[in-house]
Formats: C-alpha cells, sequence, structure tokens
C-alpha cells in the first residue's frame, strides 16, 4: 500500500474518530519485532518437513523389526478370522521377548 494511501486512510480514521488507529506499516514492523524476539522465528517449536520425514522413517523402521521378530516367534498375521488371535499374539511376544504396551 503506497505511504500517500497509508496516511490518507490515518486521516480518515481520525476525522472519524475512531480512536486508536495504528498504521499497517507499523503492524508489519511490530509482528516482525515480535518474532526476531524468538530465536529462529516463531516456528522454532515445530520440528521442520525433513525432521518430520526423519522420525516417520525410523518408527515404520522399528515397527517392522518389531513385526519380523513376532514373524519369527510364530506369529502369523495375515491368517483371516483366527480364533486364538490375542493368545496368539501374546505368545508370540513373550517369546520374542517384545512388551505388550501398544497390544493391549
Amino acid at each position: 500500500m503506497p505511504i500517500a494511501r497509508q496516511i490518507s486512510a490515518l486521516l480518515v480514521a481520525a476525522s472519524l474518530g475512531s480512536g486508536t488507529v495504528t498504521p499497517t506499516f507499523a503492524q508489519d514492523d511490530a509482528s516482525g519485532a515480535a518474532n526476531a524476539a524468538v530465536p529462529g522465528g516463531a516456528s522454532s517449536a515445530k520440528p521442520t518437513k525433513a525432521e518430520r520425514k526423519q522420525a516417520r522413517k525410523e518408527a515404520r523402521a522399528k515397527k517392522n523389526a518389531e513385526l519380523k521378530k513376532l514373524e519369527a516367534a510364530g506369529y502369523q498375521p495375515g491368517r483371516a478370522n483366527d480364533q486364538n488371535y490375542p493368545q496368539d499374539l501374546q505368545n508370540a511376544q513373550k517369546k520374542a521377548g517384545i512388551g505388550q504396551g501398544a497390544s493391549q
């Protein structure tokens, strides 16, 4: 927005008695100053896309390794309508030495 337009907007707002008006260029500077006060800007608390991707890869690798251990211990996840499903999984977890945290 050109400065002449901003000044005219301020004058109109002042003549209407709308109270305190902060010009748009001052608002931009204030938000920039607020972000500058935080190291790395406002998004420093969020992990980056690369960090999220790496975390997903690590989680997937951990899950696949655990599943391979369970399959080696006798668990067969592909059997449809398995009557002994929970017990078979628990037995394979005990045999493989894997905790039951997520399955219970």
